[in-house]
């Protein structure tokens, strides 16, 4: 396992004055010795400016949010993250990788949740390299390691907890977003920990039942909703209900008797309770003819 540590880079500046002066001094000393007709100082010359021109070539440019990992002859020899123009040993071998926030979708995948209902489920996941030297030689590929491990950890939470939520405190994946958004993020970083992968979110994007199911589970959400608007409607209408028997008696606007306090309530919940607007009816006699 690699760690990555910090390369041993010089002023780009400095050096491109340092070696542009040492190839004018060669080409002068090579010139001096060929018109003296020395040759040996000619192919001493010439072999400094051969060097010089070879020191040319380990220039390099670090732009912000990126970084140059080095190698010299398959050994790692550090990483260079300042951004700036450097010189390094022109025989190393520089690999760039950058350093920038990133992020994908994963692609939606059909499942089985706990319960084993077939969903759809797709997450979008942000993430950025933090170490150079494990994402570039832990893994072969680090940025398609990260999407499959992040389409692994998405296909594993979603059999791990429930579509829909079946108790008051049961975790499910369309009613607790947040705290399934926090175990996905630490699920995600443990697989990418020994890529020298940081995730900085992980959140899902798409969520529903699997085509095949979908129609079945609309109509129970429905069913779900509607005896829960009704249990709403009775628990209103028993109040007011309440109310008006209370006032009526507190106000002595009229005396009722234990049958037609049964009537009045019976009408009353007719008429709050019903889908429709109640139509009056007259009555000519009484509750006892």
């Amino acid at each position: 396992m690699y760690r990555e540590k910090v390369a041993r880079a010089y002023s780009g500046w400095l050096m491109l004055f340092v070696l542009v002066g040492l190839l004018i001094l060669t080409v002068w000393g090579l010139v001096m010795s060929a018109r003296a007709e020395d040759a040996w100082g000619a192919a001493g010359w010439a072999l400094g400016m051969t060097v010089v021109i070879v020191c040319l070539t380990g220039f390099l440019v670090v732009n912000p949010n990126e970084s140059k990992v080095l190698l010299l002859f398959g050994n790692y020899k550090g990483t260079i993250k300042a951004a700036g123009f450097w010189w390094a040993n022109p025989f190393l071998t520089k690999k760039r990788v950058t350093l920038r926030i990133r992020n994908f979708e994963t692609a939606k995948s059909k499942v089985n949740d706990q319960i084993g209902t077939p969903i759809e489920i797709a997450a979008i996941v942000v993430w950025q390299v933090v170490e150079t030297a494990e994402a570039v030689f832990n893994v072969d590929d680090y940025e398609h390691f990260v999407k499959v491990q992040s389409e692994a950890a998405v296909r594993n939470l979603a059999t791990s907890y429930p579509y829909d939520s079946h108790a008051e405190d049961e975790k499910a994946l369309r009613s607790h977003t947040n705290e399934i958004a926090v175990e996905l993020k630490r699920e995600i970083q443990e697989r990418l920990e020994k890529a020298g992968v940081q995730v900085l979110e992980a959140r899902i994007s798409h969520l529903a039942y699997a085509p095949e199911i979908a129609g079945a589970m609309l109509r129970r959400q429905q069913a779900t909703a509607v005896i829960a608007a009704r249990q709403k409607i009775v628990e209103g209408a028993v109040g007011m209900v309440e109310m008006a028997l209370a006032m009526l008696a507190q106000k002595k606007v009229i005396q009722l008797d234990e049958e037609r306090k049964a009537a009045m309530v019976s009408n009353l919940l007719v008429v709050l309770c019903s889908d429709h607007d109640p139509q009056p009816v007259v009555n000519s006699g009484t509750l006892y003819q």
